[in-house]
């Protein structure tokens, strides 16, 4: 196995900048891995491939204001910093951009929009780690709501109108740098839908972390250090996942965080109650214990996410079918579109 075998070329206008509206307006490819065949729908249609006691398990984590922009205060060198994950109280690891000249003990001063220094904090590095990663204490987490801004991925160019577009309709529990995007094809409408049609609903958290923004640099992925996320799925949720594989009905993941999660916490083929860190990498090869059907949008190359999507569908299949949707002028990544796979 080897990473460019998850590798594609992506011209970069089909990269969406901007989402749908609506939400559930956005296309959807299906995908059968009994037959090998694609469909290709809107994703409002989706609830003509659900069926009454199927159980779809979403990602409540809500996207927190990550992203702070501060200035060295020995320099006054612009820096900006990412919070990845809450360590301790008022102790984040962070990644820090630019990170060469921001070592231990450097101080940084973030304010408000107004420069008004008394509606700021300071951040001193504690730890330095590779790739810009820092541990950084703030002198005052209350403010980093306020002070801070959601954060968009790299390659999304243009400015968001409206923070919530980037936050599920159902996101519940702050904690992600990255919307998990499967989510943000529903709207409430479509979701009553769904539940007048029986389908049954699971709320899990996992928030989501360093490795979105991380690509896989070794040549074998095996090798790729996968970056742990904090996740929780509680005794309501285990219970009703064991029910709904008990009646021999479908457990579909919304989004591969999800499906990380549920997977994780699987023992002796029954889902567990599970709170923790979560550092399950699937490869091609993997077997999957709990997960029926993953509903996921399409992703980067050479991305763990491209990797754990080919585990579940086969790596020919998911390439053939991102070749179609190319060539169908599908949007792809964050605010793209979408596919289900069976």
């Amino acid at each position: 196995m080897k990473t460019s075998d998850f590798d594609y070329h992506l011209p970069p206008e089909l990269i969406a900048q901007t989402p749908v509206e609506p939400r559930d307006r956005s296309r959807l490819m299906v995908l059968h891995r009994s037959s090998g065949s694609i469909q290709h729908h809107y994703f409002h249609e989706v609830v003509n491939y659900l069926q009454s006691g199927d159980t779809l398990v979403f990602n409540n984590s809500r996207v927190i204001p990550a992203r702070l922009l501060g200035q060295k205060s020995d320099s006054a060198a612009k820096v900006e910093l990412l919070l990845l994950r809450r360590l301790d109280n008022n102790v984040w690891e962070t990644l820090v951009r630019p990170g060469k000249k921001v070592g231990v003990g450097s101080r940084i001063n973030v304010t408000d929009k107004s420069g008004d220094t008394n509606k700021g904090i300071t951040v001193e590095v504690l730890e330095r780690g590779e790739g810009g990663i820092r541990v950084v204490r703030v002198s005052d987490e209350g403010l980093l709501e306020q002070l801070g801004e959601v954060p968009l991925p790299p390659y999304i160019h243009t400015p968001l109108a409206e923070s919530e577009r980037y936050q599920t309709v159902y996101a519940k529990t702050k904690g992600s740098v990255a919307a998990p995007t499967a989510g943000l094809h529903f709207t409430p409408r479509l979701l009553d839908e769904l539940q007048q049609r029986g389908v049954r609903f699971g709320f899990v958290t996992l928030h989501i972390g360093l490795d979105t923004f991380r690509p896989v640099r070794v040549d074998d992925p095996r090798h790729h250090p996968i970056h742990k996320e904090y996740g929780e799925l509680g005794p309501e949720v285990a219970t009703l996942l064991n029910q709904t594989r008990k009646e021999g009905k479908r457990i579909i993941a919304v989004g591969t965080s999800t499906v990380r999660l549920i997977e994780a916490a699987t023992q002796a083929e029954r889902i567990q109650p599970f709170a923790g860190w979560v550092n399950l990498f699937i490869l091609p090869g993997y077997q999957f214990r709990t997960t029926d059907a993953v509903i996921t949008n399409f992703h980067l190359p050479r991305s763990t996410l491209l990797m754990l999507v080919s585990a579940f569908a086969g790596s020919d299949f998911i390439l053939q079918a991102y070749e179609q949707a190319k060539s169908l002028g599908y949007r792809f990544y964050s605010f793209g579109d979408c596919m289900v796979i069976f």
